[in-house]
């Protein structure tokens, strides 16, 4: 009992180091506890299908126990399992046409962040339904940076880690992403 209260006192990044570095499995059993229906519901964002996204989650975590020494800590745990399955399902709908089109995108419905500078303030604005349509039209990267900004609720400085460049580079691309979805959302409008 009382290994298992310190395994409850340890952060996920002392976890994930503990995993790293010695294989604990002890360690490994608590990350997924910590994280395994958050990573199932993000595989089911992608393809709808519980089985399916049930496979994928329990891939995501043999990946993560062969990866996890990449892990170094510059940004959270979560943020970096956030990143590790989403491009899992990204590449798993890439390798299977017929999963692809299957893919729907994830519910925004929590935004949650507000900036003052771009269009954040729109974002809030946007109906839930024509959101997840306007989500679905721009690219797989934009769909990632906007997820993680605002309904992972993950910093600038997280993002820079996650996608291996620098602030500046971070702040175009979501501003790009935004004006894409932002444009996608008003033609969906249009459209109805």
């Amino acid at each position: 009992m009382k290994e298992k209260v310190d395994l409850l006192l340890l952060t996920d990044e002392e976890l994930a180091y503990g995993v790293g570095k010695d294989r604990n499995v002890k360690f490994f059993e608590e990350l997924y506890n910590r994280f395994s229906k958050r990573v199932y519901n993000k595989c089911l964002s992608f393809v709808k299908q519980p089985e399916m996204a049930e496979d994928l989650a329990h891939d995501v975590f043999l990946q993560l126990f062969v990866t996890i020494r990449q892990f170094k800590g510059k940004s959270k745990f979560s943020t970096w399992l956030y990143s590790l399955t989403y491009n899992y399902c990204v590449n798993h709908l890439n390798r299977d046409k017929n999963a692809k089109m299957l893919r729907e995108s994830s519910k925004v419905d929590e935004l949650s962040e507000i900036e003052d500078d771009d269009n954040d303030h729109l974002l809030w604005e946007l109906e839930s339904k024509k959101l997840d349509m306007a989500l679905q039209r721009v690219t797989y990267e934009e769909k990632m940076i906007l997820l993680l900004k605002y309904q992972d609720d993950t910093s600038i400085k997280e993002l820079q880690e996650v996608l291996g460049v620098g602030q500046s580079a971070v702040k175009m691309r979501l501003s790009r992403a935004k004006m894409n979805l932002l444009r996608s959302y008003k033609e969906i409008e249009n459209e109805y």
